[in-house]
Formats: C-alpha cells, structure tokens, sequence
C-alpha cells in the first residue's frame, strides 16, 4: 500500500519507517524542511535505538522518502496516517491547532479515495471534529473512511514495540476501513516480517500475535489516554508507597515487589523515584483531565497523581537539603538529564526541574547523560557539561542519580569517591542496591529506602 506519514517527530518518524520495513511504500512529510533536508541527508533529528537501522533500509530499498512537499504526499498515497503534535495549552487542554490543518490540507488536495488515520494522541471526539473538517472543505470531491489507530510506542523501544506491539486499537465506521487497516498490519498480525529489533524472522524473535481490537472511533480516541493515564496512576502510587515506607522504615523495594507479584497488578511501572516525565505522560494525563472536566466530569482521583508526581522533586531536594544543610555554595555533580534512559528526550525531565531547583538555591551543576548532552547545552547554559560520568564527581559534595542509565552501574566509582570533597550519593531511582557502594565510602540515599543493614544469623538454639 502507498502511505503518507504527516509528521515527522517521535511518533511519525518511528511508525513511517517500521511500515516501510514491512513492505508499505512509504512518503514521510513534514512542513518543517529542515527537518526533513536533515533527513534526506542521512541525519536523524532524535536518538532512538535501532531507528537509524530501519530508515536506512527503507531508502536503500526505495520504500521510503522524505518530503517537504505535503501536497504531493497526499495525492500520492491512498492511507494517510496523522502524526502531528498535540502540544499542551495554557490551560492544560491539548492543541489541536495541527489536526485541524492537516485535515484542512488533506480535504483540499485529496481526490479519488483515501483512508485518513489519526495516530495523533487526541482529546475524544477528535474524530467527529476531524470528519467534518474533511467533508466541509473537501466539498465532495473526494471519498474518505477515517480511523483512529493509538499508537503505544514507548520512547527508547519504540522500534521493538511496532513489531512486537501487546495490542492494535483500530476505531472504525466500515468495514471497509477495517478490512484496510487489517491489511496495513497484515505482516505483524500474521508474523511475517523480518524484526529489525533482532535482526532475525518474526517466528525467531519471539514474536506473538497482538490483539486486534476493534472498536468505535470514540472508544479508541478514550483507551490511548485512559492506557497512559492508568501508567502515570501506578508510578505515583509507587511514590507514595515510597513516602510511607520512609515514615515507617519499610523498604519501599520490598513493599512493591510483594504488591507486583499480584498477577492482577504486575510490577510494570511500580517503581518509586523523583517522578515521571517527559513529554507523553504529563500532557496526557493533563489533557485527559481537562478533557473529562469538559463533558461534566471531575476526575479528581487523577488531579492526585498529578499532584503527588509533582511533589517528587519537592521530596528529592529536601533530602538533598537535610543531608548537605546549606545548598548554597556547594557543587553538585547529576548523572542523567534524559527524563528516562535509552532517548535523548528532556521534555518535562524531572532531572532539570531538580538541577533549576538546586540552581536557584546557589548549587553548581556539573551534569553528564549519554545521548541528552547536545540539547542541554541549549537548555541549560548554566550547568557545566562534562565529558563523561566520572567527570562529574570531581570536587562535588554530591552525586546525584537522575536518570536510571545503566551504563551509570559501571563508572569508576572508586576514582570518583578520591576526587569529591565529600562522598555522597543521592540516588533519585533507585539505580543501585542499599549497601553497593559502601565499598567505596559511600553515604548513600535513595528512595523509600532504609540504609542497607546486613542481616546476622540466628544463633543455634541448644
């Protein structure tokens, strides 16, 4: 099938290349040209792992281009999938500033038939807004089926998740848009591709068929937010667990374990730490707030996760603060600026709202990520950007973990204790095991988490 992908972030840039790798001839268009130039150059805008692989292939194989030229897109494709953003308003309401033009310039140049598909993470009703754009200014002169397909890419996996997705939401009107969107995932439905991920044949991989669920357009608009919500639901309840095992000397590891056992819950995302970030999870959950608000519902159990992730960096500095005293004067050493490990993403990171805090509080930043580095040094242009983990460490009072990178485990933790002014790790996600770096003289602090006593055996009883 030919394929337009409009929009070239993380969304559009991860599905349009993954739908060439299963044999789609695919356009990706984007009205930002520098992007796209950037593109047709061989660069890649964002880091994601396995990416540069799949788009490589496509334009070696010549399934896949890159194109300023929206129009020409359009008319040259007969499934246009929508990737555009939908930011956060002031408000906390989705923009939907991009939708709507799109679906102006997709009535406008269409003609013939085409099967328009919003991939976008959209407030519901969005489909109903987005038909009748289409029918009002296309005039009639073309014929449309709209679909509205949620996309579950996790940032970091998001190659492996398009081939080995849990499930594929579709919300349809006809079974002629059904039967469409069934033949478009035909090959990861049915396992027949080859898995860029592992380099090896569906069935060799461990592939799984996902579920097809198909739904009503509206149903499947609602289990995109409800899906990232409920995720955001679980960290801030892990949070808080964390804060009451703190009060009462638990340990907030073992408390979470035990409750993740519980097949009905499973331990995904029940982890404490200084909260979610990013850009999917803050600006769902804010939009699917405001959103129910709108049709006459207060979804107050959600304005609590809000709230509790928002106090996580709140948590962090003031046990920063009741360590070190005095913030101000002191130099603070931070590994990881990426609000989660295997992107380069800093959108909404927990990391930068901990270093600002600690910034304004009078504390030098030195701060080191592995792939985040190029966009901190536009974002923060106070902190010192140095050139490896253990850098980070010289003359630091502290040490902070803000970003759970594992590469972060194997830094020479022993050179980096010889040139602190004082050996202390503040371990904002829990990265390493209570009583790991003790070794190395270490004070160390983590979340919900007690310090690491070794437990001595029961003497004999005679």
């Amino acid at each position: 099938m030919k394929i337009c992908v409009i929009g070239t972030g993380y969304v559009g840039l991860t599905t349009g290349p993954c739908l060439a790798a299963l044999g789609h001839e695919v356009i990706c268009t984007d009205c930002d040209s520098a992007k796209i130039e950037l593109l047709q150059s061989g660069g890649m805008p964002l880091f994601e792992k396995a990416l540069p692989e799949v788009v490589q292939q496509g334009v070696k194989a010549g399934r896949l281009s890159f194109t300023a030229d929206v129009r020409h897109a359009i008319e040259a494709c007969d499934a246009i999938f929508v990737c555009v953003g939908t930011p956060p308003d002031a408000d906390g309401k989705a923009s939907m500033v991009a939708i709507e033009s799109v679906a102006r310039q997709i009535a406008e140049t269409a003609s013939g038939y085409k099967l328009v598909i919003g991939k976008s993470t959209v407030p519901v009703h969005t489909g109903e807004r987005m038909r009748r754009t289409l029918a009002t200014y296309s005039r009639g002169r073309f014929d449309f089926d709209l679909v509205s397909n949620p996309e579950f890419l996790r940032e970091g996996t998001g190659v492996y998740d398009f081939f080995h997705p849990d499930r594929i939401v579709v919300g349809v009107e006809s079974e002629r848009a059904q039967n469409l969107m069934r033949e478009i995932y035909a090959p990861v439905l049915d396992g027949v591709f080859h898995c860029p991920w592992h380099g090896q044949t569906a069935r060799g991989c461990g592939w799984k068929a996902p579920a097809w669920l198909v739904t009503n357009i509206n149903s499947a608009e609602l289990i995109k937010h409800a899906a990232n919500s409920f995720l955001s639901l679980k960290i801030s309840y892990a949070n808080a667990i964390a804060d009451l095992c703190e009060l009462t000397g638990a340990n907030a590891e073992e408390v979470l374990r035990g409750l993740g056992l519980d097949r009905r819950i499973g331990s995904e995302f029940l982890r404490p730490g200084i909260g979610f970030g990013g850009f999917c999870f803050p600006k769902d959950l804010s939009a699917f707030i405001e959103m129910a608000n709108d049709i006459g519902y207060n979804f107050r159990l959600l304005r609590e996760v809000q709230a509790i992730n928002a106090s996580r960096v709140e948590h962090f500095i003031h046990l920063i603060q009741q360590e070190l005293w005095v913030i101000e004067g002191k130099t603070i050493g931070a590994l990881g600026l990426a609000f989660k490990p295997e992107t380069d993403d800093t959108r909404l990171s927990p990391a930068y709202a901990i270093i600002r805090e600690l910034q304004r509080l009078g504390a030098t930043i030195r701060a080191y990520d592995p792939q985040a580095m190029h966009k901190a040094s536009r974002e923060l242009p106070a902190v010192e950007l140095v050139a490896s983990g253990e850098e980070v460490a010289q003359g630091a009072d502290a040490v902070l973990v803000l970003t759970e990178w594992p590469q972060f485990r194997q830094l020479d933790w022993a050179r980096m204790g010889e040139t602190m002014q004082r050996r202390v790790v503040f371990d904002g996600r829990n990265l390493f095991a209570p009583g790991e770096l003790d070794r190395y003289g270490f004070d160390y602090f983590s979340i919900g988490r007690q310090p690491h006593r070794e437990l001595k055996p029961v003497a004999a009883s005679h």
